[in-house]
């Protein structure tokens, strides 16, 4: 088994794409649903770790601004390290993944 990065993107701060409160219940449970799911199949590689919202990115001119991707409104809204034979393996993992419920998406990175 190999380690692989799932880095969940999204549209987080435009108002338009805030879930109401019954939305953002529902969407925490199938997180937590599917966090139980990869723990049960023992895909994780280490235990969930909250991020906060916020962040900072510094670029190779020593500019720092805030937040991932802040000029095109996408920010990371979380990451797990899970475990998986190969791409294809992490990718079917990363499939049942909430953020894409919701319009986002995941980017998948092999650690070695």
């Amino acid at each position: 088994m190999n380690d692989f990065l799932l880095i969940f993107r999204r549209d987080f701060k435009s108002p338009e794409t805030q879930p109401t409160a019954e939305q953002l219940k529902d969407h925490l449970q199938q997180w937590k649903d599917w966090y139980e799911t990869l723990a049960a199949e023992d895909r994780l590689s280490r235990p969930l770790q909250r991020w906060d919202a916020d962040g900072r990115v510094l670029k190779s001119n020593n500019s720092v601004t805030n937040g991932p991707y802040a000029e095109i409104k996408e920010t990371i809204g979380g990451l797990v390290i899970i475990k998986a034979e190969s791409y294809e393996d992490a990718l079917s993992v990363a499939q049942g993944s909430p953020i894409l419920n919701v319009g986002g998406s995941v980017e998948v990175r092999k650690g070695f």
